[in-house]
């Protein structure tokens, strides 16, 4: 096993980023209005040193206007939600564990209607109301999760399936409210959407997205600690309590940042940490910046099916990593059996 030195974190950052950048390309290329490999990269290219009047019209409105930013959002939305998945399962110590399953992207869900039905024209609104929601139903099934004082990971998945199931319920209830208008575009931004705009900038969102990243990120050698127990994390010099605060607080920020501008999208924090393990092994020193490259190439694939697989009609992106998902852990499962 070779040892982990910030060289090789940086090589397979650097791997994982040119994958990224591919994804991003045959994403830009393409839509409704395909494009050329070559007039993706010289856009790109003349866009990032400053020639904005040697770009056609045509194409800066496409790939500037249009591709670019919704690129960024699923970028956001799929690191978010991979390295809240990883942040989750380590701390946990369940494989299983991860925003959807434990009912912490149903909790953000919650948040964001609840605030678009109270304040639908407040700015920040969705985004504070998310992360609250999320924060709340982490809180909620940690405690339901606890037996004897101790961390019982059956009793927690349960928990977590009861309370997604009844803030499920609690969601149905509150969209019998909207109008039949409002309540179609609800129903498609549960399913994942990233076609909507955000109501704030996707600059904003990435700074938000890489200060909570960075934050689990600095507990990652102390997360390889608590993989072996928290009681021997302890004797080791381990403040398990302030990990666990800084892990949840910053993976229900993600969850509830990624839930607010895309909906409800399964399967990404549960299966890109599954597969960075195997690809690059479980040391969180190069797990989490993995899982968040490997989230933002996820999404950006999945977005790009939904848009031009039935094109002109667009699927939810939640769909796609659902259909893309399920096989996958149905692989992944049966791997871990034989």
């Amino acid at each position: 096993m070779q040892p982990m030195t910030p060289r090789r974190i940086a090589g397979v950052c650097a791997i994982l980023g040119g994958a990224l950048f591919v994804a991003m390309v045959v994403s830009l290329r393409l839509g409704a209005y395909p494009m050329s490999v070559t007039s993706v990269v010289t856009t790109l290219y003349h866009g990032a040193i400053g020639q904005m009047d040697r770009i056609p019209s045509d194409f800066r409105l496409v790939i500037f206007g249009i591709r670019l930013p919704r690129i960024a959002m699923g970028i956001v939305v799929g690191a978010s939600l991979a390295v809240a998945g990883a942040g989750f399962q380590s701390l946990l110590r369940n494989p299983l564990a991860d925003p959807y399953v434990l009912g912490v992207s149903t909790g953000a869900a919650l948040g964001a209607i609840i605030s678009l039905i109270v304040a639908p024209h407040v700015p920040l609104a969705m985004q504070i109301a998310a992360f609250a929601g999320a924060a709340a139903t982490i809180a909620a099934v940690y405690f339901l999760g606890r037996r004897g004082g101790q961390l019982d990971s059956a009793t927690l998945l349960l928990a977590g399936i009861i309370s997604a199931s009844f803030l499920s319920a609690v969601i149905m209830f509150l969209m019998t409210t909207l109008s039949g208008r409002d309540l179609r575009g609800m129903a498609f931004w549960l399913m994942g959407d990233l076609a909507t705009p955000p109501q704030i900038s996707i600059s904003f969102l990435f700074v938000v997205m890489i200060a909570a990243v960075g934050a689990i990120y600095t507990t990652a050698s102390d997360l390889n600690l608590i993989l072996t127990g928290e009681q021997e994390a302890r004797h080791l010099g381990v403040n398990v309590a302030r990990v666990k605060i800084v892990v949840y607080l910053s993976a229900s920020l993600l969850t509830g940042l990624a839930v607010s501008v895309s909906g409800a999208i399964g399967y990404v924090g549960l299966l890109v940490p599954h597969v960075m393990r195997m690809m690059f092994g479980s040391d969180y020193r190069v797990l989490i910046p993995a899982s968040a490259f490997g989230g933002a190439i996820a999404i950006v694939l999945a977005d790009t099916l939904a848009r031009t697989v039935v094109a002109p009609t667009e699927l939810p992106v939640g769909a796609m990593t659902a259909i893309v998902g399920a096989p996958v852990f149905i692989y992944l499962l049966r791997r871990r059996v034989r």
